[in-house]
């Protein structure tokens, strides 16, 4: 997720742990829903995973935007 910033991105979880947990629990998400997929689980459960990690992935790539204007990257 945003290979493209990746350098950002450790700059910012090294410096704000809040963004670091919004990562961690995407990407937790991310392993969660691919395994649910996977045993072919609920899908409403899978649904409703799948929109708090679009929430969480909103988040970061906001912050990552802001971070990038306030160091004029």
């Amino acid at each position: 997720m945003f290979h493209e910033h990746r350098d950002v991105i450790v700059k910012i979880k090294a410096q704000d742990k809040y963004f670091e947990k919004l990562f961690e629990k995407h990407n937790e998400l991310d392993e969660t829903i691919a395994q649910l997929e996977k045993d072919h689980a609920n899908q409403f459960e899978i649904e409703k995973m799948k929109k708090e990690k679009l929430k969480l992935k909103d988040d970061i790539h906001t912050a990552i935007l802001k971070y990038k204007k306030d160091n004029n990257l």
